[in-house]
């Protein structure tokens, strides 16, 4: 070792002081070139420290560190001054103090794509909410499914907001008949005036008469019957523009719901009462008798039977039954084929039959809790026999 720092020209001996300079002030020595790496140990002579020499400390590589070029570590160097060649890691965030320009921008790649993503779409998203608007057109039924509210989600189960939002979709229907006339009610389920009633209303007819929430009248032609569902489709003459009902669908229906009823009870143009869901699939016995609906349709209401009584009259020999919906919202006289609505605004079933009492005494009289709907998936069902004529024809 000692012969190697001779040779080296720093020091002859471990005892002396050094004086190097002056036995080699003829030929300085350059200094070694490409300097030694910073975390190698420089061998000192003892009982001397070296020459602003720091202590190296190895940073501690994180997983999200990003390894620094020679270019870019130029500025720092090995501590003397001078650049190094090697690779050193740089944490994601700089150190407290660190000037300004250390701070490295974070990769903003995946991020950006994933918000140019979301806004995508939901691009899409609103397209495809206004392509299907656009699909239910003027002459297309509205049909609803049970996850979609005509009524604003806050405002939901709200029997006003119901009723605004459905009430322009109910008419009141006038039929002229034989021996007289028939009040009753239906619902638009197109724009251009395509309007469902029990058969019950119209039958016997020789002239329609509709008028709109908005007093708006229209005449009216029959489209097609449907006497064993008690169900008809009618269609305004020269209508355009009209709002057409959301039809739901009535399988998803539970006993004890909430349920709006609006019609035209007595002439009552829009009138609107609420209740439950009282049971499901009840059997309802009506009359397919012509003439016995035009006997009937002016006593207290229209006849039909259920539980092996009859109620509001004879239904006659000629009868047909279909499962119903029953409920406690108050239906009279005029409420046969209005809309019986869910919470969230959409038509569940067409009102058809209703127990009246009839008495003497006026305590006896009016709605008692008993009503009864043809569920709108019948309705849906039967449409394109309707349209083509109906059963009956």
């Amino acid at each position: 070792m000692t012969e190697s720092i001779r040779r080296s020209g720093e020091y002859e001996n471990f005892d002396t002081p050094y004086q190097g300079a002056q036995q080699h002030a003829s030929s300085p020595v350059s200094p070694e070139w490409p300097p030694p790496p910073a975390y190698e140990p420089v061998q000192q002579p003892l009982h001397q420290q070296p020459v602003h020499q720091q202590p190296v400390h190895q940073p501690v590589v994180e997983p999200t560190a990003v390894w620094q070029t020679q270019a870019q570590a130029s500025a720092g160097g090995d501590g003397n001054g001078g650049g190094t060649a090697l690779l050193t890691p740089v944490a994601a965030e700089p150190a407290p103090g660190a000037p300004a320009g250390a701070r490295k921008k974070r990769t903003r790649g995946p991020l950006a794509l994933l918000a140019a993503v979301a806004i995508v779409a939901a691009a899409i998203g609103g397209g495809t909410a206004y392509g299907i608007q656009e699909l239910t057109g003027k002459d297309t039924v509205v049909s609803s499914s049970s996850t979609t509210s005509v009524v604003p989600s806050s405002k939901t189960g709200d029997v006003a907001s119901i009723a605004a939002a459905v009430s322009p979709s109910v008419v009141e229907i006038n039929a002229t008949l034989g021996n007289g006339s028939s009040t009753g009610s239906g619902v638009i389920i197109t724009g251009d005036g395509e309007i469902i009633t029990n058969n019950h209303v119209i039958s016997g007819a020789s002239s329609i008469k509709v008028t709109t929430s908005d007093g708006t009248s229209y005449t009216a032609k029959v489209v097609g019957t449907d006497s064993k569902k008690d169900l008809a489709l009618i269609k305004l003459e020269n209508a355009s523009g009209l709002k057409a009902a959301a039809l739901g669908d009535s399988d998803g229906v539970q006993v004890g719901d909430e349920v709006v009823a609006i019609g035209s009870p007595e002439g009552l143009t829009g009138t609107v009462t609420s209740g439950i869901v009282s049971a499901l699939n009840r059997d309802v016995t009506v009359s397919t008798d012509e003439s016995q609906q035009q006997q009937q349709q002016g006593d207290g209401g229209w006849p039909f039977e259920f539980g092996g009584q009859q109620f509001n009259g004879d239904t006659g020999s000629s009868t047909t039954t279909y499962k119903a919906i029953q409920t406690d919202a108050s239906l009279n006289p005029g409420n046969s084929g209005g809309a019986l609505i869910d919470a969230s605004g959409n038509i569940i079933g067409i009102n058809s039959a209703m127990y009246s009492a009839s008495s003497s005494s006026s305590t006896d009289a009016g709605s008692v809790g008993l009503g009864f709907a043809i569920p709108v998936n019948t309705v849906k069902s039967d449409l394109s026999s309707l349209r083509a004529g109906g059963s009956d024809n």
